[in-house]
């Protein structure tokens, strides 16, 4: 682990690996549910960092963490959370260039990968869904498009992301949900967070 000031009263840790990252994640919240660092506002795990927002001992809380001894998660370790998907999308036939299948195979393929929420942002809700890997990587658009409606599904190199609200974005949209990504009047306002399993369900014909 390597500590970074950021700002007065936040600290940066960063790790080599995403796994790391949903370790040290997992350990610090532990931590927490412990009365560990009380003055703690949010903890924000990203692809290969973890903020720590209200320390203002920087020092004194980066010495306890390099004390810590930090397991590697075990798989399937999070809450799973079904995404209903029509696999409708205008990219279906460049992801499936990339992949090397058919158009109509992409859903299967998608559908069947293990998926996990690895962190969130860009905007409120909006998860990045680990998953990818091992060749089905995907290329993000050459152009970005102006606006993307809310619910669409997309992939960006090894994520699957859902957009929560239309806004601009270069993924490759393969699909669309339904479900909310994010409601201020719910609690938790996000329907997906760091550590669930998704499950999308292809409901394309239904």
């Amino acid at each position: 682990m390597r500590f970074r000031s950021a700002g007065p009263s936040a600290l940066l840790v960063e790790v080599d690996s995403l796994a790391q990252v949903r370790a040290l994640h997992a350990r610090i919240e532990q931590e927490r549910a412990r009365g560990w660092a009380p003055s703690l506002v949010d903890v924000i795990p990203a692809a290969r960092t973890v903020l720590l927002d209200g320390v203002p001992d920087q020092p004194g809380l980066a010495a306890q963490m390099r004390s810590w001894s930090v397991a590697p998660l075990p798989p399937g370790a999070g809450r799973v959370i079904e995404v209903a998907c029509h696999y409708d999308g205008p990219d279906l036939a460049d992801v499936a260039r990339q992949w090397g299948v058919a158009p109509g195979q992409v859903a299967a393929i998608h559908a069947a990968l293990p998926h996990e929420v690895a962190f969130c942002g860009f905007a409120p809700g909006f998860p990045y869904i680990a998953g990818l890997g091992g060749g089905h990587e995907v290329a993000r658009r050459d152009r970005p498009r102006a606006a993307v409606p809310a619910g669409s599904v997309a992939l960006g190199d090894e994520y699957t992301g859902i957009y929560p609200r239309a806004s601009p974005g270069g993924w490759q949209i393969i699909g669309r949900t339904d479900a909310v990504m994010w409601d201020s009047a719910r609690d938790p306002a996000a329907l997906l967070e760091p550590g669930d399993l998704v499950r999308f369900v292809d409901v394309t014909a239904r």
